[in-house]
């Protein structure tokens, strides 16, 4: 099966790509510049289908930058909130609606190019601060695009999404598994030239690795006090 997958260049996309070619799927690997501030990842993204030698394409969207705005992740008069996830503040790293723009042009893309699926690294750790990350969208954007592709596509095309249902930590014992080099992965939201440890990406990142009990090569400017902090399994009802 020919498949069509978002890669960001971090710890779950890495993994879904690696996760994908176990399989035996042939996969083109796509990536979006939305003008996020954290673009370094898209460097990672790169040598992500160069370490599989997978095609690899750059869709240039940063001209909603000006357009979409309200975001940490791309307004930079906006600081990144720190803190684990499931912090009321991590409203602020919303992108309104990124994952169907993404996944609506990579559709376009995977159609042109004779794909069977597109496929994204969402899982359930998302689910409380971005609702294009839970089931009920994966599943409602899945039939959109096979609806809107009906008769172009092949039979059954539309979104996969193997992680929607796991955890973080979940996705580190996959990738462990599967020989992800977890230090050419990217996943701070200030796109500093190390990891800060404190967003609400690194934080996750970091109890993630703790949690699954996989070694974490990535170097960070500080370490979050993880004392007290609970997983976003255990605060939240995960929609599902």
């Amino acid at each position: 099966m020919k498949i069509t997958a978002i890669v960001s260049g971090g710890m779950d996309s890495a993994t879904l790509a690696y996760h994908l070619i176990e399989l035996e799927h042939d996969v083109e690997l796509v990536s979006f510049d939305y003008g996020q501030r954290h673009r370094v990842e898209l460097e990672h993204a790169e040598a992500l289908s160069d370490r599989l030698d997978v095609p690899w394409s750059l869709v240039d969207l940063s001209g909603l930058r000006s357009l979409i705005g309200g975001s940490a992740l791309t307004d930079d008069t906006i600081d990144v909130p720190e803190g684990h996830y499931a912090e009321p503040s991590m409203a602020k790293t919303v992108v309104p609606n990124r994952n169907l723009i993404m996944l609506s042009i990579a559709a376009g893309i995977a159609v042109a190019n004779d794909s069977d699926r597109v496929a994204t690294g969402v899982h359930a750790g998302d689910h409380f601060v971005y609702p294009d990350c839970r089931p009920t969208f994966i599943s409602a954007a899945s039939t959109a695009i096979m609806l809107g592709t009906d008769g172009f596509a092949p039979p059954g095309f539309g979104v996969i999404a193997p992680f929607v249902h796991i955890s973080k930590a979940d996705i580190a014992r996959i990738g462990d598994e599967l020989g992800v080099p977890w230090d050419e992965t990217w996943s701070c939201y200030k796109g500093g030239a190390r990891h800060c440890g404190l967003c609400g990406t690194c934080v996750e990142r970091i109890e993630a690795f703790q949690i699954a009990g996989v070694d974490d090569p990535t170097e960070y400017d500080a370490m979050p006090d993880l004392a007290g902090l609970v997983s976003t399994f255990e605060r939240i009802e995960v929609d599902g």
